[in-house]
C-alpha cells in the first residue's frame, strides 16, 4: 500500500514537471559549436544569468522573471530539446547528462564568466550537476523546488538501485500510452503541482507537446541518479528556494526533506515559499521574484 501511494505521488509529481530554436544574439558563440540538447534566446545585457526550465516546461515557464532582469542582466532562456514542442534534435539515450555537457560547452564557447544559473525541477537538478562537474561554469546556483536526489521522498534509506525497477516500469508506462491517456494522466496531476488553476493549462500543454520518450527517459533518470554523495564538493554557492502548503503534510517533514538533501553542502541557505505548490513562480509570483533578486544580489 504504501509503495502504491509512493508510486502514485510520484506520477502526480511528475505530471507537473512535465510540466525556442532561436539562438539569441550571443555575439561571442563559437563558430564550430551549436548545442544539439537545447536552444537559447539571449535578452538584455549586464551579468548572466541562465534559466533553464524543468522536465517537459518551457521556457516560457521564466517569462516573467526574465521580463523583470532584462534591464540588469544578460539572460539566457534555455529551452530543452524534446520537451513542450522542440525537437529533440538528438541521438536517443541519456537527456540531463549531456544536457550539462553542452550546458558548460555553450558557456566555454560565449565567454561567459561564472553565470548565476537559475533552475526549475529537472533544471534545478541539472544545475547542480552543472555546478559538481564544471565548477568553472558557475558562479552561483539556485535550485527551485528540487531534491540531489528525487526518490528521497520516498524515505531516507532509499537508494538508487532499490528505485530503479519502479522507475524503468514508469518510464516503460509512459512511452506506451496513447495521447489521451497521457493528457488525462497530466491534466489530473497537474492540480497538485500547480495551486493557481489559470496557469495548470498551459503546463499541461507543455508536457503533451513534449516528445514522449525523451520526457519518459529524463523522468527515469531523475528518479534513479542520486546527487546527494556530491553536494559536499559542490564549491559553488547554492540557494534552495522550495514551496511549502499544508497539502504537502507538516511543516517539519517538508523541511527536512530539502535541508537535510543539501546539509553538506559548503555554502547553502534555503528560501521557503509559503502557499505554492511545485511551479512556485506560477503561485507565489511576487515572492519567487523577491527571491530571485536576493539571490542575484
Amino acid at each position: 500500500m504504501v509503495m502504491l501511494v509512493a508510486r502514485q505521488f510520484v506520477l502526480a509529481a511528475f505530471a507537473a514537471f512535465m510540466i525556442g530554436s532561436v539562438v539569441g544574439p550571443a555575439p561571442a558563440q563559437a563558430e564550430d559549436f551549436t548545442p544539439t540538447r537545447f536552444s537559447v534566446e539571449v535578452r538584455g545585457s549586464g551579468p548572466d544569468v541562465i534559466l533553464i526550465p524543468g522536465l517537459g516546461s518551457s521556457r516560457d515557464v521564466w517569462a516573467a522573471e526574465a521580463e523583470a532582469l532584462v534591464a540588469t542582466h544578460r539572460v539566457h532562456l534555455v529551452q530543452v530539446a524534446g520537451f513542450a514542442g522542440q525537437p529533440v534534435g538528438a541521438p536517443a539515450g541519456e537527456v540531463i547528462a549531456p544536457l550539462v555537457e553542452e550546458l558548460a560547452r555553450y558557456i566555454e564557447a560565449n565567454d561567459i564568466e561564472r553565470p548565476a544559473v537559475i533552475g526549475h525541477s529537472m533544471g534545478g537538478f541539472s544545475g547542480l550537476m552543472l555546478a559538481r562537474r564544471h565548477p568553472e561554469s558557475v558562479g552561483r546556483l539556485m535550485i527551485v523546488d528540487s531534491l540531489p536526489f528525487f526518490s528521497a521522498m520516498f524515505g531516507p534509506q532509499i537508494t538508487a538501485a532499490a528505485v530503479e525497477p519502479q522507475a524503468r516500469m514508469m518510464r516503460d508506462q509512459i512511452s506506451a500510452m496513447d495521447d489521451a491517456a497521457f493528457a488525462a494522466q497530466q491534466a489530473g496531476g497537474v492540480r497538485r503541482l500547480v495551486k493557481t488553476e489559470a496557469r495548470q493549462g498551459e503546463v499541461v500543454a507543455w508536457s503533451i507537446a513534449s516528445d514522449r520518450a525523451t520526457f519518459a527517459q529524463a523522468m527515469y533518470e531523475v528518479m534513479t541518479t542520486d546527487m546527494r554523495p556530491e553536494v559536499a564538493a559542490v564549491t559553488a554557492p547554492i540557494t534552495v528556494v522550495y514551496a511549502y502548503d499544508p497539502a504537502m503534510g507538516p511543516e517539519p517533514m517538508v523541511d527536512g526533506l530539502y535541508r537535510g538533501g543539501y546539509a553538506s553542502a559548503p555554502n547553502v541557505n534555503f528560501t521557503r515559499i509559503d502557499g505554492a505548490f511545485h511551479f512556485v513562480m506560477f503561485d507565489q509570483p511576487a515572492a519567487f521574484r523577491a527571491a530571485v533578486a536576493a539571490f542575484l544580489r
